[in-house]
């Protein structure tokens, strides 16, 4: 099998080939034929590019055939020509001022363009589309370059999680019509809590490094701009349905009313997905909505959206031990036996931990073991433009979110959680079977706005910025315990994080000849305080201030009008998390960290094909890290780390092999260290902690080589067949390079049909089977580790096997 993985590894990069014969070309201009229209998009089929400093654009080497150009600019209406090509062609399109407001004006402040010195990825609805079927939005996004994918059920449904470059959620920073997503305390994004938002969505920009200026944390490792329904000029209506392994069933109803006195739009959705899961108890209940009504006027846009989401997942992120995924017997009942009294309390635990199976083993016994959570978000989207050059653009909004995860503790008491047992018929410090709720209680409020400055193609400036506030309970309660009075229903612990974050930037970039210059600054200011009790029943009272300074600078030189050059130089800082905060020694307070970021690439679109390759280096100073550290209640706790890099080459591109045959590529190569890392480990043999020092060693969950590709075949109009594969060399699940603590690498290919045909008064019936891990590669795409010593150093590695083959089968009716 490792044979047949490398010879298909190897068959995704062959030298790209194709035939070529005609060329179209052309000029954009402005509705008067007067002002050439600079950094117009323009595509041709699947094939994309951008106007230059004249107006000017070019795909060549195109074959003999029918193609489709559409042109768009910001503030002015689509164009859009079929054309058959037989000889070349010759193209000067005039467009025409827009009568209403655009969509694109909502997030146009955060986005990059061809002309920016940035590293990004365009993802529209039909792509997104084309594999939604009840997997969650990472996996949508899984074949984009230096992204690596995992799913604690194993089956992308639930929770699930996306690393760009090898950096967590807590580094990717996401936005949704500009408005900060990432979870203000802890910093990570929780697609769980919107299932199905990709139905919603209308297109995704993927910056990788720190990316432009954009509102809540900086990038550390990259960004997700997401932009969801725009105008539908008709009314439409569309159900998907999908369902397959593990029990998925996923249901979804869109309804748009197109735009009505040519002035209004209502959009609405509803999904629920449910999933038994890859992994025993696995399990998801979900459900979400999204609704959207608009307002286009000649000089003003005003959408209000209104989406959410409930979720009710079993809890299996403990993962499965290493012995038992190997099926070592010897091994589990060592690790049986250091873990008794720890990990497993009753007999019915025990007997799972041996009889179940390796890949599907799940801890947890109890039914009620979930996690529950809701989430509704509200916005309201302003825009107004002044004129042509001037446009102001803003957005209050508001999210509430509250839920809880339950979980059975046997043999603890009541004495443990600052409660009396003597209260409820038991004796002080009575040992009993217990149930607890941890909750989590938040607002999360406040405005962003932009203002946009283009009084000419030669240049463009843009102020924008935000501020918000986060408010945040964190909470615990005992619901039961076997004692005479079993309804115990009683806090335990009340915490509060408050949140201000003020950000301002400008950017402004100009063209020079050939070349266009780009400078962004940012100014940050962070105000963060925790009061009240934790978990640990230890009082907080703790404030933080932060002033961050983000500029941004860089250079892109056209080299024709198809291709260009780029390079940037950014710097990010960026605040550690609440538990950073709470769980840190009084001596060794967490520092913010610091990124310098180094873009270079080359760009070439509008040919055949569409290529890229650039390189990133990203030097960081204080990253946080586990280290295996503990703080004076036993907590593991992150540290900085003076030094760390991320080095890499990133290409990506596709080609049209024939009429019906194209091939998109990507891979990453890349060196991830971190310098005088030092990892330390409890010492139960002597107390306290021992430690291991390294001058260099691989960052946690950075493999060296990430590769995807996919094959699409025309086999027949409306048919189309797609062979999807990805490759991830292995990781490290700490900063060691040890490696008897890594993932190995895994190559797994998925097979996609899809068909599509017009009905007399349907637009689309479509059909999709999606097989997933078609060759039944057995694999783990996430996993942690610890260390401690006990008669010697022991290892514990717990891992999060994903589903071998298995199948959805979807079906979508357009009206």
């Amino acid at each position: 099998m490792k044979k047949m993985n490398v010879i298909a590894f190897m068959a995704m990069f062959l030298p790209l080939w194709a035939a070529a014969q005609f060329t179209i070309s052309g000029k954009v201009v402005d509705g008067s034929g007067q002002r050439p229209l600079v950094g117009a998009n323009v595509t041709v089929n699947q094939y994309s590019s951008q106007t230059d400093a004249n107006g000017n654009f070019s795909f060549r080497n195109l074959r003999g055939g029918n193609y489709v150009i559409k042109v768009t600019f910001l503030g002015f209406n689509t164009y859009s020509q079929t054309l058959h090509l037989s000889a070349d062609q010759t193209l000067n399109v005039g467009l025409q001022v827009s009568n209403f407001v655009t969509d694109a004006v909502i997030v146009k402040a955060t986005r990059a363009s061809e002309s920016s010195p940035t590293t990004y990825k365009n993802i529209d609805k039909e792509e997104l589309a084309k594999n939604n079927l009840g997997q969650d939005l990472p996996y949508l996004l899984n074949q984009t370059p230096s992204v690596v994918v995992s799913s604690d059920a194993g089956n992308g449904v639930g929770y699930t999680g996306i690393r760009i470059r090898g950096s967590d959620p807590t580094r990717v920073n996401v936005t949704i019509n500009g408005i900060p997503y990432n979870d203000p305390e802890s910093q990570g994004t929780f697609w769980v809590n919107l299932p199905d938002f990709a139905s919603s969505v209308d297109n995704i920009q993927i910056q990788r490094g720190v990316g432009t200026s954009t509102n809540g944390a900086v990038a550390f490792g990259g960004s997700l701009n997401i932009q969801t329904t725009t105008r539908h000029d008709t009314a439409y209506a569309e159900l998907n349905s999908a369902g397959g392994s593990f029990g998925t069933l996923k249901n979804t109803l869109n309804l748009g009313s197109g735009l009505m006195a040519d002035k209004f739009t209502i959009d609405g959705r509803l999904s629920a997905i449910s999933s038994d899961g890859f992994i025993d108890r696995g399990s998801s209940n979900l459900k979400s909505f999204f609704s959207s009504a608009a307002y286009y006027g000649k000089k003003d846009l005003v959408r209000v959206n209104v989406f959410g989401g409930k979720e009710k997942t079993y809890q299996v992120w403990n993962g499965v031990p290493e012995a038992k995924l190997r099926g070592e017997s010897d091994a589990l009942l060592t690790h049986y036996y250091n873990n008794q009294g720890v990990l497993y309390f009753t007999q019915e635990d025990s007997l799972n931990l041996w009889d179940s199976d390796g890949r599907t083993y799940s801890q947890f016994r109890y039914n009620n073991q979930t996690d529950n959570y809701n989430q509704t978000h509200y916005q309201t989207l302003y825009t107004h433009t002044f004129n042509p050059a001037l446009s102001f653009n803003t957005a209050l909004h508001y999210t509430f979110g509250k839920g809880y995860y339950e979980e059975f503790k046997n043999g603890a008491s009541l004495e443990d959680y600052g409660l009396n047992s003597t209260l409820f018929g038991g004796t002080a410090g009575q040992e009993t079977d217990l149930v607890r709720r941890r909750w989590l209680k938040n607002d999360f409020y406040g405005l962003t706005y932009s203002l946009d400055y283009s009084p000419s193609s030669e240049y463009s400036i843009i102020i924008g910025g935000a501020y918000n506030e986060y408010d945040g309970d964190h909470f615990g309660e005992v619901i039961s315990a076997t004692l005479p009075v079993s309804s115990i229903n009683q806090q335990y612990y009340l915490g509060r994080g408050l949140k201000k974050d003020f950000n301002i930037y400008g950017r402004i970039d100009f063209q020079v000849g050939r070349a266009r210059l780009f400078y962004d600054l940012q100014y940050r200011y962070v105000d963060y305080a925790i009061t009240g009790t934790d978990k640990t029943l230890t009082e907080q009272d703790l404030q933080y201030y932060h002033k961050f300074f983000n500029p941004k600078a860089g250079i892109t030189y056209s080299v024709d009008n198809h291709s260009n050059i780029y390079g940037s130089f950014a710097i990010g800082n960026k605040e550690p998390n609440r538990d950073d905060y709470r769980y840190a020694l009084a001596e060794a307070m967490p520092q913010a960290e610091n990124l310098k970021n180094v873009e270079v690439g080359y760009r070439n679109a509008g040919k055949v094909y569409n290529f890229g390759i650039n390189y990133y280096g990203m030097f960081y100073r204080n990253q946080l890290v586990l280290t295996g550290k503990i703080n004076d209640v036993g907590e593991y706790i992150r540290q900085n780390v003076p030094t760390s890099y991320r080095m890499g080459f990133e290409l990506d591109g596709r080609v049209l092999l024939s009429k019906d045959l194209s091939w998109g590529a990507n891979i990453t190569l890349s060196r991830n260290k971190v310098k005088n890392y030092t990892e330390y480990m409890d010492d139960y043999d002597n107390g306290g902690q021992v430690s291991n020092t390294y001058a260099k060693a691989d960052i946690a969950f950075s493999p060296s080589v990430i590769a995807g590709s996919d094959f699409s075949y025309k086999i027949a109009k409306g048919l189309e067949a797609t062979l999807l594969s990805k490759y991830v060399s292995k990781q490290y699940m700490d900063n060691t390079s040890n490696e008897d603590r890594k993932l190995d690498p895994f190559f797994v290919n998925d097979f996609r049909l899809r068909y599509n045909i017009q009905a007399r008064k349907l637009k689309n019936i479509g059909l999709t089977l999606l097989v997933n891990n078609v060759f039944d590669e057995k694999y783990e795409s996430n996993g942690y580790t610890y260390s401690y010593m006990y008669g010697g150093q022991i290892t514990e590695n717990f891992y999060f096997p994903q589903a071998g083959t298995n199948v959805l089968l979807g079906l979508n009716i357009k009206l």
